[in-house]
């Protein structure tokens, strides 16, 4: 049997990193990716895999204190402690001391992807990164010339495509339900997230944060050509009561060739009195058809005396007892992660290619238009809110066609060129 390493190191250990990104880390230090490669239906695959196992060698996070506790977790979890970083830019030092690196995993705020993706890549080591793959068009752009210059796998999570309920939504019903006509898309997080837990809320807002799953969801299955967009957004309580500059909860229209609109709606200032972690539901009307998913009807509910009622989504990420009194993570949260992981996996030991892979995976390719939507939208809906907090009228939009993303701002007879993107 073989017992071979692919050699991994993580940057961020916050909210999301330390849950889901972890676990995942967890189960493939310990068995390998074998062992899960069924919930992606690449099960065949399975035993080209087998002794080939993960090796976390590095931690890195902004305080000493986060890099210590991610270090004695893993070390308790799988019984190999990492080394630790901190500061500003950990991975600088990670890459450094570590040139056999093969992959580096990305779970740092949102603003702070681009830069650490890049400096990967550019010593020829494998990423697997959070949503938002980036915040701009230029740098997604930077992202997936140098991984494909570089033969290089970028993969991210975006495990939304894998919800079986979306799955099945997208793969069986909608060929039955006509042409799209209207999209709907709605995530809304808790305020405890933007006020008290993201100490860099201000450098982000709830359709970058959480939007930014719907859009790569219905890009990828509906194949979307983005026209136009519209976006709003409100800052009201985060702003009054937390002192945070950011928007509390925004709305974004986008119009697409052939017609179909889809419309996201976030927000992050949901009250703790709420029945489950997050609100989110889709919709999907067709010329001869609707369907919709809700988090709260397909969940877990019950009622305790005195602590309210509750949702769980029990789909997205849960752990299971072993024998031995350990856990393992199941859930659609870590097959995306396991589909990237296992696209390095493919390029280092079964000598594929990685522009073969593009396309059967969430990777940089795949980025363009959700980052180019993502952006545009942000220039939209804060020049929207400013001519709103005047008493002028909302009427900015976004011109997305041939991969320009330009604003058009009637109200001051501007337009700004805001980027462009590969289409």
């Amino acid at each position: 049997m073989r017992d071979e390493a692919l050699v991994a190191a993580q940057v961020g250990f916050g909210m999301f990193g330390s849950d889901v990104v972890a676990g995942t880390m967890w189960d493939l230090q310990r068995n390998g990716l074998s062992p899960y490669l069924d919930r992606i239906g690449l099960d065949d695959r399975a035993a080209e895999y087998i002794g080939h196992r993960v090796r976390l060698v590095a931690v890195g996070t902004r305080s000493e204190a986060s890099a210590a506790r991610a270090a004695e977790e893993n070390e308790r979890r799988t019984g190999e402690r990492p080394r630790t970083y901190h500061g500003d830019k950990p991975w600088e030092r990670i890459l450094d001391d570590h040139p056999d690196l093969d992959v580096l995993v990305i779970a740092t705020p949102d603003h702070l992807h681009a830069e650490p993706a890049l400096a990967a890549l550019e010593r020829g080591v494998h990423v697997v990164v959070e949503k938002p793959l980036c915040m701009r068009s230029a740098e997604a752009s930077q992202i997936l010339d140098l991984s494909r210059e570089r033969g290089l796998i970028v993969g991210v999570d975006m495990h939304k495509r894998y919800d079986p309920d979306h799955k099945r939504l997208f793969l069986e019903l909608l060929p039955q339900m006509g042409s799209p006509v209207h999209v709907r898309g709605v995530l809304e997080e808790p305020l405890e997230v933007s006020a008290r837990v993201f100490k860099w809320a201000e450098q982000s807002d709830p359709f970058t944060y959480v939007g930014i799953h719907w859009v790569d969801l219905f890009c990828h299955y509906l194949r979307l050509q983005p026209l136009s967009l519209h976006a709003v957004g409100v800052k009201k309580r985060l702003l009054e009561e937390f002192g945070k500059d950011t928007f509390d909860a925004t709305q974004v229209l986008v119009a697409h060739a052939g017609g179909t609109l889809v419309s996201y709606e976030n927000n992050w200032i949901t009250p703790a009195d709420f029945e489950g972690p997050v609100n989110q539901e889709s919709h999907v009307l067709g010329t001869l058809g609707k369907a919709e998913s809700d988090s709260q009807y397909r969940g877990l509910r019950y009622w305790i005396e005195n602590k309210g009622s509750r949702t769980s989504n029990v789909h997205f990420f849960r752990q299971v007892k072993r024998p031995d009194g350990s856990e393992v993570c199941v859930g659609y949260g870590k097959d995306s992660l396991v589909d990237c992981f296992e696209k390095v996996c493919r390029v280092k030991y079964l000598g594929a290619e990685a522009g073969d892979l593009e396309g059967t995976y969430p990777d940089a390719a795949s980025q363009q238009t959700p980052v180019a939507i993502l952006e545009g939208a942000r220039a939209c809906m804060l020049r929207n809110w400013r001519h709103l907090e005047t008493g002028e009228p909302a009427m900015c939009c976004v011109d997305l066609t041939g991969g320009r993303i330009e604003l058009h701002d009637p109200v001051a007879g501007e337009r700004i060129n805001i980027g462009a993107y590969k289409v």
